[in-house]
């Protein structure tokens, strides 16, 4: 298959209901292939992590933006987007990314760690209440996106009872994230930009009124102290990109993690006899089945890389999800082996634009998955899970599984836990 074909099968519905195929055609033709003038699909693992940390190439600026897209700003789902650290480059993604890092520093995150168990605990004893009639349960809704939205939004301030809004208003904006996007989709993303800069605007006046200790009052003061270090733009995009990239990825980490798991049930009964074993577990989760498969760069100088050399103005599409599988780094890609040795995967990026939150998506699955699998040693899935048509964003549209027979809360144990481990 032509990598131009293959481009196009990875962009098609199936392509994107599991792409893990597709890559491997890609593949074939070398770690970085021409697939259309301008554009080179990168599969490599090396090269995906050099082109990523390489300074000669950046995120699409206004400038190509305006060329490609002659009305972005017209559009708030682009605009907010654009306007965020997750779409600049230094030195306005250097500037805007300080303001921001406090909230997510290693102490910060550790000092996260009983309020996240605790959180984690109730949600699952809210899943045993909700089925006692024995009926299924929707883990994706009533575990894997309230906990990673819960945990964000006590960083931003957002009141407990706003949360369950953000669901649909992020999932229709993160359709923006898809390398390609057909106008309808563009308007529902539109819409869910909208309703999430309306509700930050509001907060922003209440934090005004009544400041707080939370990541938002906290950049309201930077904004009206001195606008040159965050704008009023800078600052709705950035609120609006924390909350939804706080939790989405991590929503999806939760829901992929947790099939692979069902799905290999001696390594879940290895992980729910010892959860010590968690962080290594996540790494490798992560690697398996990446909640961010893609992202894109733009060069502003020649760069070689993969024995090719991509011209200055190039488009260099990124596939995280098939470096994490690239044959040259690690035995066995397809396999989920949870006993590999320095993973190390791509899937919260490298260089300039690492996750912010990454370390925070890391603590919240290691409490995550064994907490549920101590709790819930039954826990099954009820039917086949069908995967979202995105490819950027991977996730399950829903998740139903049956408990079986839980086993009692055991509060005592989790919190006499040794320092580090789940």
């Amino acid at each position: 298959m032509e990598a131009a074909e293959a481009l196009t099968l990875l962009m098609s519905p199936q392509g994107r209901v599991d792409p893990y195929p597709t890559y491997e055609r890609l593949r074939a033709h070398g770690p970085v292939v021409q697939a259309l003038p301008g554009l080179y699909v990168v599969t490599g693992y090396p090269e995906v992590d050099e082109l990523l940390r390489d300074p000669r190439l950046g995120v699409l600026d206004d400038a190509l933006r305006d060329q490609m897209w002659p009305n972005w700003r017209q559009s708030p789902a682009v605009s907010s987007i654009a306007r965020s650290m997750l779409r600049t480059n230094p030195p306005d993604h250097s500037r805007m990314r300080r303001l921001a890092a406090g909230a997510f520093s290693p102490r910060r995150i550790a000092g996260m760690r009983d309020v996240v168990r605790a959180q984690a605990e109730e949600l699952i004893d809210a899943i045993v209440e909700r089925a006692e009639g024995g009926g299924p349960v929707d883990v994706l809704a009533d575990f894997a996106y309230p906990l990673p939205v819960g945990v964000i939004c006590a960083l931003l301030g957002v009141p407990a009872a706003d949360r369950p809004l953000f669901r649909r208003w992020a999932g229709d904006l993160t359709g923006v994230l898809e390398p390609e996007i057909t106008t309808e989709e563009l308007a529902v993303a539109d819409a869910g930009a909208a309703e999430l800069r309306d509700y930050f605007v509001e907060l922003i006046v209440a934090r005004r009124r009544a400041p707080a200790d939370d990541l938002t009052t906290a950049l309201v003061q930077v904004h009206d102290a001195d606008g040159a270090r965050l704008t009023g733009d800078e600052l709705l995009a950035n609120l609006v990109v924390l909350l939804v990239a706080g939790f989405e990825t991590t929503t999806n980490l939760l829901g992929n993690g947790l099939v692979v798991l069902l799905r290999h049930p001696a390594a879940a009964a290895a992980l729910r006899a010892d959860p010590g074993l968690a962080p290594a577990y996540v790494e490798e989760l992560l690697r398996y089945d990446s909640p961010v498969q893609l992202t894109t760069r733009t060069s502003t100088a020649p760069v070689r890389c993969g024995g090719l050399d991509l011209p200055a103005g190039s488009s260099a599409l990124l596939l995280l999800g098939a470096a994490n599988r690239d044959p040259r780094r690690f035995s066995d890609p397809g396999g989920f082996d949870p006993t590999r040795e320095q993973a190390h995967p791509l899937s919260f990026g490298a260089g300039p634009h690492y996750c912010l939150g990454a370390g925070l998506a890391r603590l919240e699955a290691q409490l995550a998955f064994p907490m549920l699998l101590r709790r819930l040693p039954e826990l099954a899935l009820a039917e086949p899970p069908r995967h979202r048509t995105r490819l950027t964003l991977r996730g399950y549209e829903s998740l139903l599984v049956t408990l079986g027979t839980p086993a009692p809360a055991d509060r005592g144990a989790a919190a006499g836990a040794r320092p580090g481990t789940p």
